[in-house]
């Protein structure tokens, strides 16, 4: 499975947002240059997060973004789930796809399945506060 630069760069948005005050709101143009992405590109990205109750805007002078939940109550499956939709190795197995005519007879079904399991079960496993944690222990990482 391939995640794109979207998935990427809304993890570290939202890993910015984690370190810093809970109760602030980070205008976009700050993370922007905390960490080098285009402003314009995460404009794209905090839309279907704020969609997913993971972020709160506010407007203003001192509007900006900020975590709807505490870093610890946000998994990295929450993010990438947001920005990407279902996680599923291959198509036929997203909830919106159609029941595949040859699900019976296809011998490969499985391992796809359990794939799809772990893999879910990895980023349902990491939170953004371990992230973080994570970052700050090894710098480099990120």
């Amino acid at each position: 499975m391939k995640f794109s630069t979207k998935d990427r760069y809304a993890l570290r948005l939202m890993a910015e947002l984690a370190r810093r005050d809970p109760d602030e709101f980070v205008p976009l143009k700050t993370i922007s240059n905390c960490q080098e992405i285009s402003q314009k590109y995460l404009e794209q990205i905090v839309t279907p997060l704020s969609r997913a109750g993971l972020l709160t805007s506010g407007r203003g002078s001192q509007g900006g973004y900020r975590l709807a939940r505490p870093a610890a109550e946000i998994t990295a499956g929450d993010i990438l789930r947001a920005v990407e939709g279902d996680l599923v190795p291959i198509p036929c197995l997203a909830s919106s796809a159609a029941e595949c005519p040859r699900r019976a007879q296809c011998s490969t079904i499985g391992f796809w399945e359990g794939l799809g399991e772990l893999l879910n079960r990895y980023v349902d496993g990491v939170t953004l506060e371990a992230l973080c944690r994570q970052q700050a222990e090894d710098p480099q990482l990120f």
